[in-house]
């Protein structure tokens, strides 16, 4: 997670330069170097760290309380943004009665759009027919190209006003990990504001460093519904008892997803510059310059961030997700290493130079 990381506070490094703007990086005790990498390369960000590993919801809390400005944004650690995604947000939340909380369009590592971006309400048919593979009803069917209200945003980027969030309490430190985006995203809603997505605000979440598909995580993310319907939905015993139930049987039944092994025939590194560390790591290596080929073998396209912005890089990915043959990883500007992440079911891939 520590070079997740730091891609992800130099891409909101670039995008807060015109904006007056604070970062604040809470650490749950993590046990890579990711504390010492924030002193060294980021002296001005707010790191707080936490002796223990208090979960997804409490930290952020413990973020938010730190926080001056008037609006916030929720971010997770492996999400990269482009130079003008706070600007861009900002004019659209200006002026507008009832907001509650903005969301984006969300791609992962392969430049491919997360529907979990713009969500319903799961309600219980909802839910069930999305535990059991339909999830026809669980997405918002706002295109993702649109802006417009939806209902749930995900927690790994919310924009809100920091009066919005504390009118509601906040992120409800009964969800430990997943569930705790769509409560307070109920909570913003039942409160009587409004939930947006703009879907001409585009980053990147490399899904599999925070959301890792482990043999834990359906037990995880089941309970963090039942918890949600518990809290909001209760009606009677029979009723949790159902819901107990289908969420059990779901998890006993779901298969986990194998990661599937990479095949790649060369590697493209769009640059102006030629890295001769990064060549001895993968030999053969062509530098192409504002040019990208449409590859028809098994390609790893490198977009080097000293010479395309983060912008350039996401509209990259995004626009080439169709090629299944093509994967991608960032070279972070005055860097030495390259990453990314080709599925959500495993750690990304960081490779040293």
């Amino acid at each position: 997670m520590r070079y997740f990381l730091e891609l992800c506070l130099k891409s909101v490094h670039a995008a807060i330069e015109a904006i007056e703007a604070e970062i604040i990086v809470v650490d749950n005790n993590s046990e890579d170097d990711s504390c010492s990498m924030v002193k060294q390369l980021f002296p001005d960000v707010k790191l707080i760290e936490n002796k223990d590993n208090f979960g997804f919801s409490k930290g952020n809390n413990i973020g938010v309380a730190h926080a001056k400005g008037e609006y916030l944004c929720i971010l997770n650690p492996d999400i990269v943004v482009a130079e003008d995604t706070f600007a861009k947000l900002l004019a659209f939340c200006e002026g507008k009665k009832g907001m509650g909380a903005v969301g984006c369009k969300l791609i992962n590592g392969m430049g491919e759009f997360l529907p979990e971006s713009k969500r319903n309400i799961p309600y219980v048919k909802a839910a069930f027919k999305k535990l059991f593979g339909d999830p026809s009803q669980y997405y918002s069917n706002l295109h993702e190209d649109n802006t417009g209200e939806i209902d749930v945003l995900v927690g790994a980027f919310m924009f809100l006003k920091k009066d919005v969030y504390n009118t509601v309490g906040g992120l409800d430190e009964d969800y430990f990990m997943y569930g705790e985006d769509i409560d307070l995203s109920y909570k913003i809603l039942k409160a009587g504001y409004k939930n947006y997505y703009c879907g001409d605000v585009v980053a990147i979440h490399y899904k599999g460093e925070s959301t890792l598909r482990d043999k834990h995580y359906a037990r995880r993310f089941y309970g963090a519904m039942q918890i949600f319907y518990k809290k909001h939905f209760k009606r009677n015993l029979l009723f949790d008892m159902f819901v107990s139930f289908g969420i059990r049987t779901v998890y006993f039944f779901r298969k986990v997803q194998r990661e599937k092994k990479k095949s790649v025939f060369q590697y493209v590194l769009i640059s102006n510059t030629h890295y001769e560390n990064l060549d001895k790591v993968l030999p053969k290596i062509l530098v192409q310059k504002n040019k990208i080929d449409n590859f028809e073998i098994e390609t790893e396209v490198i977009l080097d961030a000293n010479f395309l912005n983060h912008k350039e890089i996401i509209s990259i990915m995004h626009k080439y997700s169709g090629s299944k043959k093509w994967t991608y990883k960032i070279l972070p500007k005055n860097a030495n290493f390259i990453l990314g992440s080709d599925n959500a079911i495993s750690r990304g891939e960081v490779m040293r130079f």
